[in-house]
């Protein structure tokens, strides 16, 4: 046993990359079908790789306007190009190999699973360095038992999101780094690269940043961390400002790394290098002085920038009203069911029992403070779930120490047991208990009420409409600016030559509106919506899930006249193969 975990010690980095590409090898298997058949299921996957393709047709690199979506202007995006560096990168590495639809299949297949590893690689590094230098494997396989975390690292997943836990994981790590200088450099380049990818994940990097001046109040000794976080926070905001704002994020927007986000950095940055230098023994003396520049930060943001406090997104009331509360991440966790909620939360409990337990337990030990911050950064993740669904990624992987450490100290139970049935069977249920597992598979054995024919009809629409063979008919029409759903519009962008009206981006507001108002309204209003935007070709999906708000919000709107088949004399249909999902007119006059 001694040489074994000598051995596992010495190549724990070797043995955390086998598990990595153990895992990586199955999510590629279990979604070949998917990779196949170019499935890139959320809008923002087909966005993203909307504008890698453009990025490799020659649109300028600080040039981020989507010119499929409400042409000719083209569509404000609030993202930046770091992303789409390793999907580019992949793209023509393989193009030689596999041609240019192929090419972009292995960039979608495979791209997602590199922050997979990053974040793979700092949950591994934070439990070696909280828990115990054998406790990475555990780590790493409670990381893929989070379902909302592992969705953001699946293949074809493509969007930001898995590169922004991929810094969050790398941000515990940093926490957590006995070496007060490194982790401070982690922990502040870390959010700087959140920072520049978007602003999802503000309110955690606004948590680290408590959680280092935290550390600072309670060791005096925790000085250097504070300035190499401060000093390396300021530096990499400033580099991703520079090298990746596009030319529309270099004004004073909010939802952006801008010159508002970075003013913020570099002023909240500066107060910390300079609380550092302040030789103040006193601790209470110091967390005055630390939430007085705190307070600084806050009236600076406000008082600099007021256009920007509130909702970061700036949507008007009735943007708000009649599309951004349809969208369900946006939504608190509790307006979901218990069915969504309980198997959500079952490992974020667990992390934040552990994390709690791990803190006591180390009290008296010089990991105390480590612990402490980690646990208030688990409970700060479980809290924000109460916002908004979209936090349960997060949570889980925030979750991941707590839990390991819970499991490393029941383990031990078991493993002494003489019966070698007490210690597998021992050590399956502690992992299926703090992983969440067995929560998860006792709410599926909980009958359900039955799929009734509406939402039968509802997941029959949303599955097929987007797929390749469905759009294929659609494709081969002439190129036109086609009036279709919002979120079917980037999809449609991606997989022909056609273009949309909008797309589902707050920033393009008005166009959102516009096809709102088109569907929601008489067909008049729709004819005159169509002739501003140059539209020739509206392409309905009924039974989709937005088409569902228009149908019950609006039951005389436009779309639910063309469904009945009370079609103006302005529009020809267009006829489509026998099975299409979709119906199809050309705009006559």
């Amino acid at each position: 046993m001694v040489e074994e975990a000598r051995t596992t010690e010495r190549y724990w980095i070797r043995l955390t990359l086998l598990i990595f590409l153990a895992a990586a090898t199955y999510l590629i298997v279990i979604r070949w079908n998917a990779i196949l058949r170019f499935g890139l299921g959320d809008t923002d996957d087909n966005m993203r790789m909307a504008q890698v393709r453009a990025l490799l047709s020659g649109q300028g690199w600080y040039d981020l306007r989507q010119y499929k979506l409400d042409p000719p202007s083209g569509a404000n995006i609030h993202w930046t190009r770091l992303v789409d560096l390793p999907i580019a990168g992949l793209i023509l590495a393989s193009r030689p190999f596999l041609g240019g639809f192929g090419a972009e299949k292995f960039a979608a297949a495979v791209a997602p699973l590199i922050p997979l590893g990053v974040a793979m690689f700092g949950l591994a590094v934070s439990a070696r360095r909280l828990i115990a230098p054998h406790a990475f494997a555990l780590a790493c396989a409670l990381l893929l038992c989070g379902q909302a975390a592992l969705n953001m690292f699946a293949p074809l997943r493509i969007d930001h999101h898995g590169w922004q836990l991929a810094s969050l994981a790398w941000t515990v790590a940093g926490l957590a780094d006995p070496r007060r200088t490194r982790g401070g450099l982690t922990v502040g380049f870390a959010s700087a690269v959140s920072l520049t990818i978007g602003l999802e994940l503000l309110p955690y990097v606004a948590m680290g940043a408590a959680a280092i001046a935290l550390r600072w109040c309670w060791d005096r000794g925790d000085a250097r961390r504070l300035t190499a976080y401060g000093t390396s926070l300021a530096a990499g905001c400033g580099f991703g400002y520079i090298v990746f704002a596009s030319y529309a994020n270099r004004l004073p927007v909010c939802d952006a790394l801008s010159p508002v986000w970075l003013s913020v950095a570099l002023v909240g940055g500066g107060l910390l290098v300079l609380l550092s230098r302040l030789p103040i023994e006193r601790a209470w003396l110091r967390v005055v002085l630390g939430t007085f520049a705190g307070a600084i930060t806050v009236a600076f943001y406000v008082t600099a920038w007021p256009h920007c406090v509130g909702m970061l997104e700036g949507l008007s009331p009735e943007l708000k009203q009649k599309w951004f509360s349809h969208v369900r991440e946006a939504r608190p966790l509790y307006t979901h069911g218990w069915r969504v909620a309980v198997p959500l939360l079952a490992m974020p409990v667990m992390g934040l029992a552990g994390a709690a337990w791990a803190t006591w337990n180390a009290r008296r030990t010089p990991l105390f403070a480590a612990w402490a911050v980690v646990a208030l950064f688990t409970l700060f993740a479980c809290l924000m779930l109460l916002w908004q669904t979209r936090a349960g990624a997060s949570a889980q992987l925030l979750s991941v120490p707590g839990a390991a450490a819970l499991g490393w100290a029941l383990l031990p139970r078991v493993r002494g047991s003489g019966l070698m049935a007490v210690r597998t069977v021992g050590t399956v249920a502690i992992f299926v208990l703090i992983s969440g597992l067995l929560v998860q598979f006792v709410v599926q054995k909980i009958p359900e009420k039955p799929i009734s024919g509406y939402r039968k009809a509802i997941n029959r629409a949303n599955g097929s409409c987007p797929s390749l063979r469905s759009l294929r008919p659609i494709a081969k029409l002439p190129a036109a600016t086609v009036l279709t759903f919002v979120d079917f519009g980037p999809r449609l962008i991606t997989v022909t030559h056609h273009k949309a009206i909008a797309g589902p981006y707050h920033r393009n507001g008005d166009a959102i509106l516009d096809v709102q108002h088109a569907f929601r309204g008489t067909a008049d209003n729709a004819h005159a919506i169509i002739r501003r935007h140059g539209a020739t070709l509206v392409l309905l999906c009924p039974n989709m899930s937005e088409a569902t708000i228009y149908r019950a919000e609006n039951p005389n709107g436009f779309y639910r006249q063309l469904v009945k088949g009370q079609v103006p004399v302005w529009l020809q249909r267009v006829e489509l193969p026998k099975r299409s999902p979709f119906m199809l007119w050309r705009v006559i006059g």
